[in-house]
């Protein structure tokens, strides 16, 4: 008598078999309505796949040619919509390299704290969305209200709640708000609660552990070799932020962990992410300490920042310096420059040619969902169906970023 756990194969009976071919996506609700999946079966293990990105396409690099530097900040902005506000960094950061120029104090840790506000959202966005497709429905409300109210931050601020368009090339457009140190404080107090709330919830729950535990791995050796950065990557063992590893802005001055895993799962993809919420707030909180009450937000250079509209209204000189910067758009000098921050997903470069003129001559940015949603296949190769989608979750695939 064969034992009860044996698997038949079906070569065995004597029955014909072939792989199924399955189409997963775009229009799968777990796939976002940007990737498609072709697996191949075999029963309900995934014998090959092919991940096919380009569903959503506009030519983002041939768009920021087209326009002035100031113009593209609308467009870094939907590179990733679930963090706009770091692109706006980003982007602001390379131009001042390129430029040769440091934002003042202020600005610096008013765009730490903006950033981590929205890497905060980024991360409550992936893990709630997450947590959702296998079913835990509850988590996603509360995290999702969580990310509302540091929306309720970004639209005090900057008076747009998803894409803010608020960075400038040597600052940023407005001051930080009277209450800002206030409201923000009181909403990260808030998000550490939930945060503890749905860490109660999930990662005591067999289901959801047994859904992400020892599926999706992928090892360091392999994820650094399809260039993982960021969460995926730390999953995987690898502490490599570009916070830590070249300090920008007032990063070096803070003091915050960079939480890792060991086993390069889902799982630990997952809790990587809940813990840098924490980080986050730790870094928020010392930015907000030293961020001064007053002082220049922007560099006092009449060739880059656009005059204050009193002037403009009341002198010709204004008027006639927020004419050209308009018409012409700022001039950065010739030449070309890579700079890279840590955006939500991992490390955002941007890399510019400039011609000397108002106008970028190229504009190539390195999007880390990109690069990591191409290491999809090697996840789910070997894998059962139902593991698509922590698998995917998981890796927080933006489609702004895939833009190619």
């Amino acid at each position: 008598m064969e034992p009860a756990d044996r698997t038949i194969d079906e070569s065995e009976l004597g029955l014909p078999s072939e792989p199924m071919l399955l189409n997963v996506g775009p229009s799968h609700p777990a796939m976002h309505g940007t990737v498609r999946l072709v697996v191949e079966l075999s029963g309900e293990r995934i014998l090959r796949a092919d991940v096919q990105v380009g569903y959503l396409h506009r030519g983002f690099e041939k768009m920021c040619e087209r326009g002035t530097w100031s113009q593209c900040f609308p467009y870094v902005d939907r590179c990733n919509y679930v963090s706009p506000m770091l692109n706006n960094v980003g982007f602001a950061l390379a131009c001042e390299k390129l430029l040769g120029v440091e934002v003042p104090e202020r600005c610096q840790w008013y765009r730490m704290v903006l950033g981590e506000l929205a890497r905060i959202a980024d991360h409550l966005t992936c893990t709630a969305a997450m947590a959702m497709e296998l079913g835990a429905f509850t988590p996603y409300l509360w995290m999702v209200r969580a990310r509302d109210m540091i929306w309720d931050v970004f639209e005090e601020e900057c008076g747009a709640r998803l894409t803010h368009s608020f960075g400038r090339v040597g600052g940023m457009a407005h001051p930080p708000t009277s209450t800002f140190k206030e409201h923000t404080a009181s909403v990260i107090a808030h998000v550490l609660r939930l945060l503890d709330e749905v860490s109660r919830l999930l990662l005591n729950n067999r289901i959801f552990l047994d859904r992400l535990q020892n599926v999706g791995r992928i090892s360091a050796e392999d994820a650094i070799s399809l260039g993982w950065t960021g969460p995926a990557l730390r999953g995987c063992g690898v502490p490599y932020d570009v916070r830590k590893a070249h300090p920008y802005l007032r990063y070096g001055e803070v003091d915050f962990d960079v939480p890792v895993g060991t086993a390069g799962d889902c799982f630990d993809r997952y809790v990587v992410r809940l813990e840098e919420v924490r980080q986050s707030a730790r870094i928020i909180e010392q930015a907000l300490a030293r961020l001064p009450d007053d002082g220049p937000i922007s560099i006092d250079d009449p060739r880059v920042m656009l005059p204050p509209k009193s002037e403009v209204y009341a002198t010709i000189e204004a008027t006639i310096q927020h004419f050209k910067i308009v018409m012409e758009g700022l001039k950065l000098p010739t030449g070309e420059v890579y700079s890279y921050t840590e955006g939500g997903n991992g490390e955002l470069g941007f890399y510019l040619v400039s011609d000397g003129s108002g106008t970028p001559y190229r504009v190539r940015i390195r999007p880390p969902s990109f690069l990591i949603t191409a290491g999809l296949e090697r996840l789910i190769t070997g894998e059962m169906m139902a593991d698509v989608v922590p698998c995917f979750g998981s890796l927080n695939m933006i489609g702004g970023e895939c833009d190619r």
